[in-house]
């Protein structure tokens, strides 16, 4: 029995000697990355934005490169990240997913003069006071509102006259920054449409609305100046 066992010992022994060291796995031989190449996502900036990228730099656009109408020169963009209170869980307190994207709009010769002060125009347009009796200024306030002032557009130019973008729709930072990219090419494409001009029912209909608001107001101011008489005590 110990001779068959001091047998077997030996024989096991042996095959660790003789026997050929078995084969790599061939799925690490696929996986194992080529030397020279690298993985690159469908979201990363070279394939969103392939003409915005130079041998240089990361993010330069070539001298001798046409700039297209809707290519944007990143290396002219100020970009930093920031923490994020959009989607994304814990993740946001931790990463800096928010990204903020600013250039000075007057120096930005990417972009044409007419565009750049319409785009200045939208952006920083502040609505007439409706106590200023001029008629002109009101109709320009209730008539080019609407179309020269969105919401999302309003005051996003610094007194340095930079204009600021800041996107944190998604969790991931490279998408972020597309989306401000692409905030840029919807308001350069916006300011690149030729103005409307009002027709003359749209017009009558603006200067009724305007009287109308105008009326409203002085009643609303007649109602606060009887309350405010009426709470004066006579000393005499």
């Amino acid at each position: 029995m110990a001779a068959a066992r001091c047998l077997r010992w030996g024989l096991s022994r042996a095959e660790a000697w003789l026997l050929p060291p078995p084969t790599r796995c061939c799925h690490r031989a696929l996986h194992r990355q080529v030397e020279g190449t690298e993985f690159r996502s469908a979201y990363s900036l070279d394939k969103l934005y392939p003409e915005s990228r130079g041998a240089d730099t990361a993010w330069r656009v070539p001298g001798d490169a046409k700039q297209g109408n809707d290519d944007i020169p990143v290396d002219r963009l100020t970009i930093s990240y920031c923490r994020s209170s959009g989607p994304g869980g814990q993740n946001v307190n931790k990463v800096n997913s928010k990204a903020e994207v600013r250039f000075h709009l007057a120096s930005a010769d990417w972009i044409a003069e007419p565009v750049r002060q319409k785009m200045a125009l939208t952006v920083n347009r502040q609505p007439c006071s409706p106590h200023n009796p001029s008629v002109t200024s009101k109709l320009i306030f209730a008539e080019f509102w609407f179309c020269l002032c969105p919401p999302q557009h309003k005051n996003k130019i610094n007194r340095a006259g930079e204009l600021i973008l800041t996107s944190e729709c998604s969790r991931y930072q490279f998408r972020n920054l597309a989306d401000c990219l692409q905030k840029i090419r919807d308001m350069i494409a916006e300011a690149s449409q030729p103005a409307t001009e009002p027709s003359k029912e749209d017009a009558a209909l603006q200067k009724l609305r305007i009287e109308n608001m105008n009326r409203e107001r002085l009643r609303k101011k007649r109602i606060n100046s009887a309350i405010k008489t009426s709470r004066r005590v006579d000393t005499d």
